[in-house]
């Protein structure tokens, strides 16, 4: 295909690959496969330019229903297996499917590194608060006192907050979306993929078998407008059924406040994505249901900062400038070397 031929027209069917999905019926799992095959062919990237590399869990079935290309890799190093593509093929997309046991658990460490280097790719991280895959052990994301196979007692560690961790690695695109909120999840999908370095989208999954309803008050349609906020850059931190609730800073706390009682918009917390200071995402991405606040859901941070990928080839590209390219053989026989007979 010549540089003057258009791209061929795609449709989420065309994103959709010869395999069988595997997930349970009822699984959230397939309303993100839906959504992605939806925002895929909005991208106009070519598909054999696009890459999806997942770790080992329900959700790293992923690659094998997507007709790109795909690595089903090893569990918890999704991200150092797509830094070294990125790294070697910065002309690709690369997509990272991981889940909260995955990504948090063993692949703590590597996605830690993967945001504070600011990767130019994108990580979906599926939370059901549960081991889907091992047959509902308590995972790392699970709630205190969580009963679970493994801990029949009740859960005793402390969660992990997907947002603040990646949050406090300095991560430069952070958001968060539910698995039933269709258009929102697509739209923030969409966004994540326009964004230069690594965003971070965590994804509230239903596993309908082993953690059933764990979401259900950011879900329910009864309660989600009370429970959840969507953020929106620039605008007031408002929610309720009735618009008639925000949220403001009292010192440095967050309060839930009624508006029309002495208290204006103005006096609300403004959103502010852009801010290079990530305190206010930090802020956010610690506010709990189960505390009193609604949940928000949106993009807590975009910001741009230098990316690991483009950096490390140009200083390949500079020190190719200064010493040439470089000779293997000759490396390996230089200095100081011997034989073994």
């Amino acid at each position: 295909m010549s540089i003057d031929t258009p791209l061929p027209v795609l449709k989420p069917a065309d994103f959709a690959s010869d395999q069988d999905v595997r997930w349970c019926p009822g699984c959230g799992d397939y309303s993100i496969l839906a959504q992605m095959k939806k925002v895929m062919p909005t991208l106009g990237v070519p598909r054999e330019n696009i890459v999806f590399i997942s770790g080992i869990g329900c959700s790293s079935r992923f690659p094998y229903y997507m007709n790109t290309y795909g690595m089903h890799s090893i569990h918890g190093r999704a991200p150092a297996v797509a830094t070294g593509l990125k790294t070697c093929r910065p002309d690709l997309m690369v997509w990272v499917i991981t889940g909260d046991g995955d990504g948090l658990s063993i692949g703590g460490n590597h996605l830690m590194h993967c945001i504070r280097r600011n990767m130019d790719l994108n990580i979906v991280l599926f939370n059901n608060r549960i081991y889907g895959l091992t047959k509902g052990q308590y995972s790392p994301t699970s709630p205190l006192g969580k009963v679970t196979k493994s801990t029949p007692m009740g859960a005793i560690d402390n969660p992990l907050h997907p947002l603040s961790l990646a949050i406090g690695c300095e991560a430069t695109f952070v958001a968060r979306s539910i698995d039933t909120n269709v258009k929102h999840l697509a739209s923030t999908l969409k966004r994540a993929s326009e964004h230069h370095g690594t965003s971070f989208i965590e994804v509230y999954q239903n596993c309908n078998i082993f953690n059933d309803g764990a979401w259900a008050y950011a879900k329910d349609r009864e309660t989600k407008l009370d429970t959840t906020i969507e953020l929106e850059h620039g605008k007031p931190l408002i929610f309720g059924k009735n618009r008639d609730k925000g949220i403001r800073l009292n010192g440095l706390e967050p309060e839930v406040v009624e508006l029309g009682k002495g208290i204006t918009e103005d006096d609300l917390l403004f959103h502010n994505e852009k801010s290079p200071e990530p305190s206010l995402a930090y802020l956010l991405s610690r506010m709990r249901f189960e505390d009193g606040f609604p949940e928000p859901i949106g993009v807590f941070r975009s910001v741009d900062a230098p990316r690991y990928d483009e950096m490390i080839n140009d200083q390949v590209k500079q020190a190719t400038k200064e010493k040439g390219k470089g000779d293997l053989e000759a490396l390996f026989n230089t200095g100081e070397t011997w034989t073994v007979k």
